[in-house]
């Protein structure tokens, strides 16, 4: 099934890249395209299982659904794995 989700704190290649190398870790998940100007991240996947996974990792690594809290902690994480996503090759 092809998910289209929006989420928060979205900013940057860097985030984009942390978000891509956990998504892909996810059994049964597809990852087909995530777009930083409209903090969007398309994806397949098999199982709803699969689905509330990538929710939950996503709101783990700081860019929670739109509509979800978004705390200052959330927004702290986001800023980490932004910079994270930028080291990383």
């Amino acid at each position: 099934m092809k998910h289209i989700i929006e989420i928060q704190n979205l900013k940057c290649g860097g985030c984009a890249k942390t978000i891509e190398n956990n998504l892909r870790q996810i059994d049964n998940l597809e990852l087909i395209n995530i777009e930083i100007e409209t903090g969007s991240i398309t994806f397949k996947t098999t199982s709803e299982d699969a689905l509330s996974l990538a929710e939950r990792k996503l709101q783990e690594i700081g860019y929670p659904i739109v509509g979800e809290k978004n705390s200052v902690v959330t927004k702290a994480k986001s800023f980490v794995s932004c910079a994270t996503g930028k080291m990383s090759k």
